[in-house]
C-alpha cells in the first residue's frame, strides 16, 4: 500500500513539477559551474548505499559532509544555493528515488554514508529496517536542530506508529514547515 501510494504521488509531482524540475536545473546551470544534480552517496534500507540527486546548492569542491559540519557553510553556496535550500526546492531531483524503489515521501531522511554514529543507532534501534523518506517525523520536529540521539528517538517512533494516516500527517506537518521555512539549513 505505501509503495503504490508513493509511486502514484511521485508520478503526478514529477507530472505537474516536471517544467519547474526543468527551469530550476538550468538556473543551477547558468549560475555556477558544474552540473545542476549532485548525487550523493546515501545509507538506505538494510544500510544499503544508493545515490540521492538533489539541485547542486554547494560549489565544486565542498567536502562531502553535513552542512552544519562545515566551518564556513554560507562561504560554500552557489549563487542560487541558499534560496533552493530555504525553500527546500533543492530536494525536488528525490522524486527520482522514490520511483526508483530507494527512497518513500516518508521515512526517516537518508544518512550520509559518512554518519556511522547515526548509522549505528538506526540500526541497534531496528529503523536500518526502513525505507529513508523525502520526510520524516524527525523532519518536521526539529529537522537539523536535533541532536543525533533525538533524531533516532524520533525515527524509532516512527517505526512504531508507521500508517497512512500518520504518513499523511507528517506530509501537512511538512508542506506547513516548508511554507513557514521553519528549521530549513541555509
Amino acid at each position: 500500500m505505501k509503495r503504490l501510494f508513493d509511486l502514484t504521488l511521485a508520478l503526478a509531482a514529477a507530472t505537474v513539477l516536471a517544467l519547474p524540475i526543468l527551469l530550476l536545473a538550468v538556473l543551477v546551470r547558468l549560475t555556477s559551474p558544474g552540473p545542476a544534480l549532485y548525487w550523493s552517496d546515501r545509507v538506505g534500507a538494510c544500510n544499503r548505499i544508493f545515490r540521492m540527486p538533489k539541485f547542486r546548492t554547494m560549489r565544486i569542491g565542498t567536502p562531502a559532509v553535513a552542512t552544519h559540519l562545515l566551518r564556513n557553510a554560507a562561504a560554500h553556496l552557489t549563487p542560487i544555493g541558499g534560496f533552493l535550500r530555504r525553500t527546500s526546492l533543492d530536494e525536488l531531483p528525490q522524486l527520482w528515488s522514490i520511483l526508483a524503489g530507494d527512497m518513500s515521501f516518508v521515512g526517516p531522511r537518508p544518512a550520509l554514508f559518512n554518519q556511522d554514529d547515526l548509522v549505528a543507532l538506526r540500526t541497534e534501534r531496528g529503523v536500518d529496517r526502513l525505507v529513508p523518506g523525502l520526510t520524516g517525523w524527525a523532519q518536521v520536529n526539529g529537522r537539523d536542530d536535533l541532536p543525533i540521539p533525538v533524531k533516532v528517538e524520533f525515527d524509532a517512533e516512527y517505526l512504531r506508529r508507521q500508517s497512512l494516516g500518520f504518513d499523511l500527517k507528517i506530509l501537512w506537518l511538512t508542506a506547513l514547515k516548508v511554507v513557514r521555512r521553519e528549521g530549513v539549513s541555509h
